[in-house]
């Protein structure tokens, strides 16, 4: 599979990586998953400490027991859960970034994080504070790189101007081209990559994608939902699936060095896999997903 660097970094990812929220919390389904993942060519995993409260981490921490150095491995902090309370609490602080590293290294079983990213933020953020916990964290060598995950363009101009991140996630597909006006350029011009999070749009962008778009999505009502599933399903006819030009989408613009689909069974990763190595989408064929789709804009979230 190919592999695009991530920003300025040395962390070479590959264009599919396996967004682990979806694994479940059976480990006997879950392993399997990310040792196929491994097999088929994807070096890139994705996780969190808020995912199952711990337990993804967990798994994905007994699945590379043997294998930690053939995966680029990336999690996630902010998400501060309160003994005695039920949910989470949103914690940037430097003090509880630099705890909260040490628990998930304990529970993926490694000893450094090649990313970690902060799970959100807002302006009302200490965000100076936030970028020095992750500096710290590189110069005693727990963390490679760091980068945010987030869809709100404002933070993420903050961190761009502020920090040395290398990347930025987002919900990044065909269905929601938010980003492609206000945050990818930006991206571009400063050396910092996309990790496309949702290029599927949960199952809609796929060939059995039409019972999952009777509802409304960011701006589409589902009769607009189902229209554009079928166009597209008549559009990719006899050239590729659906789900290649869903996952190609992200993939053609420049400031994107990986997408990272999630997989709840090895057919789906096979699947997924093995339309990411088909080839990228022709100048003719984003030119129609253009004109079919809407170039949507960020309102809220800012």
């Amino acid at each position: 599979m190919n592999k695009n660097r991530l920003g300025n970094s040395d962390l070479y990812v590959s264009a599919m990586g396996l967004g682990c929220m979806s694994l479940g919390t059976d480990e006997a389904t879950a392993i399997p998953i990310i040792h196929e993942a491994l097999e088929l060519g994807v070096n890139f995993l994705d996780t969190a400490d808020l995912y199952d409260s711990g337990r993804n981490e967990e798994i994905i921490g007994q699945a590379l027991r043997q294998r930690r150095a053939d995966v680029i491995l990336a999690t996630k902090v902010g998400n501060r859960r309160v003994p005695g309370q039920e949910g989470w609490t949103w914690d940037p602080s430097k003090a509880y970034i630099k705890s909260a590293v040490k628990e998930s290294l304990h529970r993926l079983q490694t000893d450094y994080i090649d990313l970690y990213q902060l799970h959100g933020g807002t302006l009302e953020d200490p965000i100076d504070e936030t970028i020095e916990a992750f500096e710290e964290l590189k110069q005693e060598g727990l963390i490679r790189y760091y980068g945010i995950s987030s869809i709100r363009p404002n933070v993420i101009k903050e961190y761009v101007s502020r920090s040395n991140i290398v990347s930025v996630m987002s919900q990044y597909s065909i269905l929601d081209r938010r980003s492609e006006e206000e945050v990818l350029p930006l991206l571009e011009r400063q050396g910092i990559s996309l990790i496309a999070r949702g290029p599927l749009a949960s199952g809609i962008l796929t060939e059995h994608g039409a019972s999952k778009a009777n509802r409304e999505y960011l701006g589409y009502d589902s009769e607009e939902l189902v229209g554009l599933h079928e166009h597209l399903l008549k559009q990719s006819c006899g050239y590729r699936t659906l789900t290649e030009t869903a996952l190609h989408y992200p993939l053609a613009n420049p400031a994107v060095a990986a997408i990272i689909p999630g997989a709840s069974s090895l057919g789906q990763l096979r699947l997924n896999a093995a339309a990411a190595e088909a080839a990228p989408l022709s100048p003719a064929e984003l030119a129609a997903v253009h004109a079919a789709s809407k170039c949507n804009r960020y309102v809220q979230h800012r």
